[in-house]
């Protein structure tokens, strides 16, 4: 079967009836079709940690600038220590910063310290724990040093000149996260100020009459609001500025007043309410504040009745996620669609979640119309990884999710999965 294009999954996906159920692959194409980046800002290089580059940066020097020293010691020509050993005359002494005023000549050496230019002539540089001053000399210019080096070639501690970056050669591209690794190398080459994506704002609300904060003992029929200290941990994770609004009840007045706040933000994440349910609100509800619905369910196990929309008004456009109210339902969908889509927004190029293959550790038996996401550990075993399936009980289980690294990735249809098997898995 030939590939399918990306236009044309979004086209088909697009024509589905509301009804029915997209595939994982087509709904995540039709949340980065939504998700597009803001215009870049110009930022200081020390508010710049966590953003998106929006353009490629270029090198303005050589780095190094020069031929420099690897290690404390003297420059020398190799030719004048056949074997590694012979006494030279010290013409100076070159300390970082400095530079070289005498060039090295047969019988000459200059004492160097790391990172200084190294001296015209010279073509190696002797450590000084391999040398040794006469004792009747004074100061260094002048005197005279023993080198017993086991060898010495041509090149020894030495960086060349542009061996890390050459002048006009792209050190970042577009899309690239900054981390402290990048901001040490954009302030290497004179980037005091970058272009950069701004995190997208996030609002995550948690809907249910059940619902309780985290430091209140629930009453019978109630449970502690996990979802949401979740999402937004993983939210913040991911890069975005995130609010986390609480909890709001099953009912028109207090949703649709909680709903509109969170869809101030780029983004807002619901958990609850979206399923088939008597108090599933969310969709009416979003409706009626303009939210156009973008699809509902898909088939995907655990995470099926998955809400998605877009609001668009002033010239800005708010995408709205509604996801299960199950906590390893909400996960599992906010790693396979809310991340890549904050990644998307936030101007990054590695917008998908990330995956791997592995052989499975243990046979699995896969039934049902729907791709399931099994919690699992991941394990190298020499030059293969290994999956391990995990005790899982379902949706509800987060307790069990905690020891997963991993989900474990079934296609959707009966077929037993025996032991060796390569899948695809999600990382967490």
């Amino acid at each position: 079967m030939s590939p399918v294009s990306r236009d044309a999954i979004a086209e088909r996906a697009l024509r589905a009836r509301p009804t029915t159920m997209l595939d994982v692959a087509q709904a995540l194409e039709l949340v980065l079709q939504h998700a597009r980046s803001p215009a870049p800002t110009r930022v200081s290089l020390s508010r710049a940690l966590g953003l998106a580059l929006a353009e490629d940066v270029r090198s303005d020097i050589d780095s190094p600038p020069h031929d420099k020293a690897l290690v404390d010691g003297y420059a020398v020509r190799a030719a004048d220590l056949a074997g590694g050993t012979g006494e030279l005359r010290v013409l100076e002494e070159v300390t970082a910063g400095a530079v070289p005023t005498h060039i090295i000549t047969q019988g000459a050496a200059t004492r160097i310290m790391t990172g200084a230019p190294i001296p015209a002539g010279a073509d190696a540089v002797v450590m000084v724990e391999q040398t040794e001053l006469h004792d009747s000399a004074t100061e260094v210019n002048g005197a005279i040093v023993k080198i017993a080096a086991p060898k010495v070639t041509s090149g020894q501690n030495i960086l060349p000149r542009a061996a890390s970056m050459k002048r006009g050669e792209i050190v970042l591209r577009a899309g690239c996260r900054i981390r402290a690794i990048e901001v040490g190398l954009l302030a290497e080459f004179g980037q005091a100020e970058v272009s950069a994506f701004p995190l997208p704002s996030v609002a995550l609300l948690a809907t249910g009459n059940e619902l309780v904060r985290a430091e209140t003992t629930p009453a019978p029929g109630q449970i502690r609001n996990s979802n949401g200290p979740m999402l937004a941990a993983l939210a913040d994770a991911t890069g975005a500025d995130v609010t986390d609004l609480g909890i709001a009840p099953d009912n028109e007045e207090s949703l649709s007043a909680a709903i509109r706040d969170a869809l101030t933000r780029d983004v807002a994440v619901l958990s609850g309410g979206v399923s088939a349910g008597v108090l599933d609100l969310v969709p009416a509800v979003l409706a009626r504040l303009g939210v156009r619905q973008v699809f509902h369910k898909v088939r995907l196990k655990p995470g099926m009745p998955l809400w998605f929309g877009s609001l668009e008004s002033d010239d800005r456009k708010r995408l709205v996620f509604g996801l299960p109210g199950n906590p390893v339902s909400s996960l599992v969908c906010f790693e396979l669609f809310v991340k890549p889509a904050l990644r998307a927004l936030a101007g990054r190029s590695d917008v998908a979640h990330d995956t791997r293959t592995a052989r499975l550790a243990t046979e699995h038996q896969q039934r049902g119309d729907r791709a399931t996401y099994w919690p699992a550990t991941l394990q190298r075993e020499g030059n293969e990884s290994t999956v391990h399936l995990l005790g899982w009980k379902g949706s509800a289980d987060l307790a069990t999710l905690a020891a997963a690294d991993c989900l474990a990735v079934f296609p959707p249809g009966t077929e037993r999965f025996p032991v060796g098997t390569t899948i695809e898995v999600v990382l967490l």
